[in-house]
């Protein structure tokens, strides 16, 4: 049994994704966003351009229904850029899954869309 771990070309290619959005749109503003006490809602709602605004939530909902690990390669990436804005998409995709999984079609109906899009950004506390 080998114990060697490598990305499918799919993963490669969602970090690849994820690294250039985060090289280009977090990267050199994040120390400026941190200095002023910024949060960065337009870098985070362009960020659902590229699925990240329903990374867990199923296709059927809407959202691109990625596991765990593509997940945290996504997050990975973008923390290397801000970890606060990478820990902000984390939290908006805990609770997109949420609904996504456990609440009503008419509740699903209702927020999903809104939150895939990014164009509401839900907190939990």
């Amino acid at each position: 049994m080998s114990n060697q771990f490598a990305l499918t070309d799919d993963q490669m290619a969602i970090q690849e994704m994820a690294q250039r959005f985060t090289a280009n749109h977090i990267t050199p503003f994040a120390a400026e966003w941190d200095a002023q006490k910024h949060f960065p809602i337009d870098v985070i709602k362009r960020s659902a351009e590229l699925g990240f605004g329903g990374i867990y939530v199923g296709e059927g909902s809407g959202g691109i229904g990625l596991g765990r690990l593509e997940a945290a390669i996504i997050m990975e990436a973008m923390a290397y850029g801000c970890p606060a804005t990478s820990a902000y998409i984390s939290i908006h995709n805990m609770a997109a899954w949420m609904i996504d999984s456990f609440a009503s079609d008419d509740l699903k109906s209702r927020y999903l869309p809104s939150l895939i899009s990014m164009e509401k950004l839900p907190a939990t506390a």
